[in-house]
């Protein structure tokens, strides 16, 4: 906050756009507010309900303090409403899709990551959440459930997870088997094209369950938590909340894989125009000139 002020200070710009629930989006919109410059939050409204998340606690308090709430679908606006959040609310779509409307061709054209894998099919997966992979437990039942898989799997490793997986004498067994590719965090490129060309994602992210619903990509996703503040993506047929047990997860993909789901072909989370949509917003709107 600190830092941010400085920059705020000698900027002094008319809105500040954050997006997301990370601390450091907390952070700038608590420094804007303190000096009296207006904030407008992009990703508005999800809402998980699950108060272990410290992602949950960062959007609620950046929900109520904005000025404009850019939410992703009628579903997230609707919890906005219900918790009386005093700013303006717009139904914008989210930028992911924007994102992998953009980069997904280009990423077609400059990723290599494809050359390394052994695998004909496989499912990415992918682990990070403080609560899961901090929690010896649930990372045994993690490593059990993935050395189990029904199809090979692609692991681009958190360096959260491999300090975990190292410290409770799990990484050598994922290591040495050959039905899992472990890979170093990879690059934006490298991850889309991942998850267009596997079978399905098994992750506990939250920017996974949109992107896999991508027209581009369309994919169907296990999630490795109890909750999600992704709901649309569950109702539209993309994601299975399965919990942290292995027999869970692999019932999940044995499911899935036996009896692939038709998945919708248009995306819940928007089409590919939410920026455009927050930039004519702001420029309606009379205090802000872009």
């Amino acid at each position: 906050m600190g830092k941010l002020e400085r920059i705020l200070e000698e900027e002094r710009p008319q809105l500040l756009l954050i997006q997301g629930d990370t601390n450091t989006m907390l952070a700038a919109a608590l420094t804007a507010i303190k000096l009296k410059i207006p904030v407008g939050h992009v990703e508005a409204g999800l809402r998980s309900y699950d108060w272990r998340m410290p992602e949950e606690h960062n959007r609620r308090m950046v929900d109520h303090i904005s000025d404009l709430l850019f939410t992703p679908t009628e579903h997230t606006k609707k919890y906005l409403l219900i918790e009386h959040t005093h700013g303006k609310i717009y139904v914008t779509g989210n930028k992911i899709m924007d994102a992998i409307c953009q980069y997904l061709p280009l990423a077609k054209k400059k990723s290599k990551i494809t050359n390394i894998i052994p695998f004909n099919e496989y499912a990415v997966v992918t682990a990070h959440r403080a609560k899961n992979v901090d929690n010896p437990k649930i990372l045994k039942e993690f490593v059990q459930a993935f050395l189990n898989f029904p199809i090979p799997i692609v692991f681009p490793l958190h360096p959260r997870t491999r300090k975990s997986l190292i410290y409770h004498d799990l990484y050598h067994k994922l290591e040495k088997s050959e039905k899992i590719l472990i890979l170093p965090p990879v690059g934006y490129f490298d991850m889309l094209t991942l998850i267009e060309r596997c079978k399905l994602i098994v992750t506990d992210s939250g920017g996974l369950q949109e992107e896999a619903t991508a027209p581009s990509i369309r994919k169907p996703v296990i999630v490795l938590r109890i909750s999600t503040e992704r709901p649309e993506a569950v109702e539209a047929g993309f994601a299975t909340v399965v919990g942290v047990k292995k027999q869970s997860i692999l019932q999940a993909g044995n499911s899935i894989l036996d009896n692939p789901p038709i998945l919708p072909i248009v995306s819940p989370f928007g089409d590919g125009k939410s920026s455009e949509r927050i930039v004519n917003i702001i420029s309606r709107e009379s205090e802000y000139e872009l």
